[in-house]
């Protein structure tokens, strides 16, 4: 599989049926995913689930991965609004905790956006959507290292936090989220934003 997200995505629909299907189904992929892989789960599942029609499915999405699509583009975009502050706040770790925490709550969803079979179009949207956030933002803070190119920064920074974050979820049983935070903070986070608190 290759491309990204966007390249899956349909138009979203304005009439109103169609907006509500949609939803149904973008909901029971989330409920599907906090059970079983992406890889077992059908779109008769799916659409069982979400209470439309087989033939429904196929009116919105071509694939079940076109609907994982427009699932991860939205929890995306929730992820990194979280992450917001890190642009800004003096002591990034707090933001660096609030991110994990929500993580780990949804862990058999991240699970599934970050190390399932689209793993690799989640990366590309992770990124994609992490440059739309930076170029919107004028922080100083953001490049304390005058060598770092800005888009540098952010393909590494994003990157780098997909893997500890994939990491955590497929092998770090043994540490929570204030454990990753504080890894991701020191190993991550704070190099970049040029934040000397350290976590306690």
């Amino acid at each position: 599989m290759n491309g990204n997200l966007a390249g899956f995505r349909k138009d979203a629909p304005t009439d109103a049926r169609q907006v509500r299907s949609r939803k149904a189904l973008n909901a029971a992929m989330l409920c599907l995913l906090e059970e079983k892989t992406f890889d077992q789960i059908t779109i008769r599942d799916i659409s069982a689930r979400a209470g439309t029609g087989y033939a429904t499915f196929f009116r919105h999405y071509p694939t079940k991965e076109a609907l994982l699509g427009d699932v991860a583009s939205e929890e995306i975009a929730g992820l990194l609004a979280l992450s917001i502050p890190l642009l800004h706040a003096a002591n990034s770790y707090e933001s660096t905790l609030a991110l994990c925490t929500y993580v780990g709550q949804h862990r058999a969803l991240w699970s599934a956006l970050l190390a399932g079979g689209a793993a690799g179009i989640v990366r590309d949207e992770f990124i994609r959507q992490a440059r739309g956030l930076i170029e919107g933002v004028a922080n100083p803070t953001m490049s304390p290292a005058q060598w770092l190119p800005q888009d540098l920064g952010v393909v590494h920074g994003t990157g780098s936090t997909i893997d500890i974050l994939a990491w955590w979820l497929a092998k770090g049983q043994d540490q929570n989220a204030e454990d990753i935070a504080r890894i991701l903070h020191r190993l991550v986070i704070a190099p970049l934003v040029g934040d000397s608190v350290a976590p306690r």
